[in-house]
């Protein structure tokens, strides 16, 4: 599904128990400097990523000062986050002129303790190449490296890197607990353009070898993704990026699911196999 770009007004854009996506919980929180925000979601770990500007954070008195450092777009530095435990109380405070804040969250039903995750911190991968239209840049922000620290929840940042280059390539799914084969995760995305005018294209094929939906995304686009194989682009002469929320059913490692007639692109795609292994 495609929920356009809009206003809204620091409420969630996926809300709890979602119809399509009920494993993720989505909100954008825009403040100016002085301004707060408070939130509580039970029955979800969430972590909060600003997308520009910088806040501090306290979550049940603990406190994350001066989080985030972009100032222009998402290309403008390296993420940070602070990851929240399930149902706690938190206060974010725009520290600098104003700031866009993602809160990103997963279904969870056990309450962990609260720490941050800084530039330094961010383990990145990229993958593909310009000459088969798949460079990719990934920076995890909750990746596998916190697997013993945080329940079902990853998330990360991913970079189409070429212009008018593909993303999610080999098309893949992961809406079904068959272990070893693949995992039940919902998603979500935002997207953002360089420049914001760009635009692209999400397509989602339901079966193998059967006709699927394609949505335009445009800049602050959000797509949520509750089965089937999910390839996306961009336009050419513009970059994109999106914001990559992931809630498992029950476990927290990602599997992907490669579509049988794709699968051999597999081996076309440098790096591609090294990206799956860090989702896991």
């Amino acid at each position: 599904m495609h929920i356009a770009p809009h206003d809204n007004q620091n409420k969630p854009i996926v809300d709890v128990e979602d119809s399509l996506v009920p494993l993720n919980y989505f909100n954008i929180v825009k403040l100016e400097k002085g301004d707060a925000f408070e939130y509580q979601v039970p029955g979800y770990e969430t972590c909060i990523v600003p997308a520009t500007g910088t806040v501090d954070v306290e979550v049940e008195g603990v406190k994350f000062t001066a989080l985030g450092n972009r100032t222009e777009d998402v290309w403008d530095g390296e993420p940070e986050g602070v990851y929240v435990p399930v149902g706690a109380k938190v206060t974010m405070v725009c520290t600098s002129d104003e700031t866009e804040t993602f809160v990103a969250g997963a279904r969870y039903d056990k309450v962990l303790d609260p720490f941050d995750v800084r530039a330094p911190d961010i383990d990145f991968v990229q993958y593909g190449s310009d000459d088969t239209k798949t460079h990719r840049k990934i920076k995890h922000i909750l990746g596998a490296g916190y697997h013993d620290k945080v329940g079902r929840l990853l998330v990360s940042e991913l970079f189409t890197v070429g212009q008018g280059g593909w993303s999610g390539f080999p098309s893949h799914k992961h809406d079904t607990d068959r272990l070893p084969d693949e995992t039940r995760h919902d998603e979500t995305y935002n997207f953002r353009f360089k420049p914001n005018y760009g635009s692209g294209v999400q397509m989602l094929q339901r079966e193998d070898n059967k006709p699927g939906d394609a949505y335009h995304i445009m800049d602050g686009s959000t797509i949520c993704l509750d089965k089937g194989y999910h390839p996306c682009a961009v336009l050419p002469g513009y970059e994109m990026y999106y914001f990559t929320i992931l809630g498992g059913l029950s476990q927290r490692s990602l599997v992907q699911y490669f579509q049988p007639t794709h699968s051999a692109q597999l081996e076309t795609i440098p790096g591609i196999k090294d990206m799956i292994a860090k989702f896991k």
